[in-house]
Parts: structure tokens; C-alpha cells; sequence
């Protein structure tokens, strides 16, 4: 049976990044993100809920996002679903979470004032790639011409 794990969230820091490093020196930032929604009940009347989500990301894009973001900026992160599990020490009980493993990510603002980076500074996302075009034939040579040799270096 195939299977496909793919998380897009846009939502806004619940607090600081915490940026740690693993003993063979790989960053890791986990951030919490506060996901909104809003709706209007039956009754006319607006709802909200929000859902709160972990996020850990690794090396380069988890000291990026710890250098830029803040407590309540939005951010925009893909990723995966993972699983984490263990006993608790205490009640021997099971205990599981369900966090976002962090794969890309995304500033919605770019706001330089409260401390996240200035537009110039602030890595942009690839540009879309360009439409495909057909390409042009090669001009017409004149009759009675011959060709040109060209220095191919192989």
C-alpha cells in the first residue's frame, strides 16, 4: 500500500526558537506553532480554535530560523509527521506526542524593525522556473557559403 507524509502549516510562533546542537555539531531548533482557524457557527456567531503544533528543524534552516524568528512571527513550514514515544520515568506509563520533522520553510513577513532580518538580508524562496519555450530555428545560411569550422575543445 503506497503511503504519502506531507505537512503544510502557516501559523505564528508560540515562543523562541530553542537552538541546541547535537555533540557532532548538527543544529536543532524546535519552535512551537500556533495554527487559527476561524468559522462562523450555525448560529451566525464567529468560532476560533487554535491548535498548537511542535516543529523541530535541522542544520543550516534550523539556524536560520533561530536567527530570524521571534515569538509571534508567522512562519511557514512543510515537513513530515512524526511520532515520538517513551515510558514516562515517574508513572511508567506510555507516553507519545505527534510533532512536524521540519523540511522547508517559508518567512510570510519580513518585517527588519522587531528584530528579524531586513528584506535584503532575508534568504528568498527559488523563483518559479521559467515557462518552457520552443526554441528558435537556427538562421537560413546564404547558398554558395560554406561552413564555419569550429574549435570544439574535445
Amino acid at each position: 500500500m503506497a503511503s504519502f507524509n506531507r505537512v503544510i502549516l502557516a501559523g505564528n510562533l508560540t515562543r523562541d526558537p530553542e537552538l541546541r546542537y547535537t555533540p557532532k555539531g548538527t543544529a536543532i531548533a524546535r519552535i512551537g506553532l500556533a495554527v487559527n482557524r476561524t468559522w462562523k457557527s450555525e448560529t451566525g456567531e464567529m468560532k476560533e480554535e487554535v491548535t498548537f503544533v511542535d516543529v523541530d528543524a535541522f542544520g543550516r534552516q534550523a539556524e536560520v530560523i533561530a536567527q530570524y524568528m521571534k515569538k509571534g512571527r508567522p512562519l511557514l513550514v512543510e515537513g513530515r509527521l512524526k511520532l515520538d514515544q517513551w515510558e514516562d520515568k515517574n508513572t511508567h506509563q506510555k507516553q507519545s506526542k505527534l510533532k512536524v520533522v521540519l523540511e522547508g520553510f517559508s518567512f510570510i513577513d519580513t518585517r527588519g524593525a522587531e528584530g528579524g532580518a531586513p528584506p535584503s538580508e532575508a534568504p528568498r524562496p527559488r523563483p518559479a522556473a521559467p515557462a518552457p519555450h520552443a526554441p528558435e530555428p537556427p538562421p537560413a545560411e546564404p547558398e554558395g557559403s560554406a561552413p564555419e569550422e569550429d574549435d570544439v575543445p574535445f
